[in-house]
């Protein structure tokens, strides 16, 4: 009788095991179909855009004349003409504008960045460290357009500068620094701390260890984190329009003055009434989109490339 009530017992038991596995099976299966649709909606969503932009920016840049595909020459050798004209305009101003300023705001941005993250990850402690990370942390997530109106409040409006290529640069520059130290802070983090410990038993003062083992150990990283700060960068239009104040017809090689970006570019052409510049708009969407994904896959690359070699 008691051998009975156990194997009742037993039965009874595996069978409450089997209804959780049941159970745990179908919410698996449910959770994990559900993150796969939604990864198909995104996924989707990405598709779609792209596929819409590359539609109207290459009949601007690929038009079609006398039903034979010709390739738009004037585009990358033109600047902008103005609304209505019958002259087919180009992007040449937008493309120099963009390397000028993205350069002068790398060259700003990445020597402060690269510094603030190394004290935070090798120097910085107690409380001064956490005010720095809190304030790297509230720049990262401030609004662009609250970049670009601190330059035009602060540094233009009190005639120190004018609106320029150079009040751009500088709010580009914002906008690097905290990418820039957080993502090289979080990569020098990875560090292991036996390799700091053998510089030191080798004699080797702290700065020569950050530079000589710490830094070169993860340097793809670093080099990744810098190219992703200048990709965000240069997808920026807020900061621009209060600070550059750039005609969309010259090409200008001079930082002291005013000259327009891709991102303006876009911006001015996309809200014109004109045909002409709408389809300028689209091709100059298309371009930039080109060039971060080209950005894109040489991070892709180069964090490929460390881990092989790792």
């Amino acid at each position: 009788m008691a051998q009975s009530t156990l194997s009742l017992d037993r039965q009874a038991l595996l069978n409450a095991e089997k209804s959780r596995y049941s159970a745990r099976q179908v919410a698996n299966q449910f959770v994990a179909g559900l993150l796969l649709a939604l990864t198909v909606i995104s996924v989707l969503l990405l598709v779609s855009i792209v596929l819409v932009v590359a539609t109207q920016g290459l009949s601007t840049i690929f038009p079609t004349v006398d039903g034979h595909i010709t390739f738009n020459t004037d585009y990358f050798t033109k600047t902008g003409v103005p609304g209505g004209s019958t002259e087919r305009g180009g992007v040449l101003n937008g493309i120099v504008g963009t390397l000028e300023m993205l350069l002068l705001g790398a060259v700003i941005a990445v020597p402060i960045g690269l510094g603030t993250a190394i004290y935070l990850s090798e120097y910085g402690t107690g409380r001064l460290a956490n005010v720095v990370r809190f304030i790297i942390d509230l720049l990262a997530g401030l609004p662009s357009v609250l970049v670009g109106l601190f330059i035009l409040l602060t540094l233009i409006n009190s005639h120190i500068i004018n609106n320029s290529g150079l009040a751009g640069a500088l709010g580009l520059a914002i906008i690097i620094i905290p990418i820039v130290a957080s993502s090289v802070e979080s990569i020098l983090q990875l560090v292991p701390n036996e390799l700091r410990e053998a510089g030191y038993a080798l004699g080797m003062p702290q700065w020569r260890v950050v530079l000589q083992i710490v830094i070169p150990t993860v340097l793809p990283g670093v080099i990744t984190g810098v190219i992703l700060a200048l990709a965000r960068a240069a997808g920026e239009t807020a900061p621009l329009l209060l600070t550059t104040a750039g005609s969309q017809l010259f090409l200008n090689f001079d930082l002291t003055k005013p000259m327009t970006a891709l991102t303006l570019q876009i911006y001015e052409y996309a809200t014109s009434p004109y045909d002409e510049q709408h389809g300028l708009a689209w091709a100059n969407a298309l371009l930039l989109i080109s060039i971060i994904a080209m950005i894109s896959a040489a991070v892709r690359y180069i964090t490929r490339r460390e881990q092989y070699d790792s």
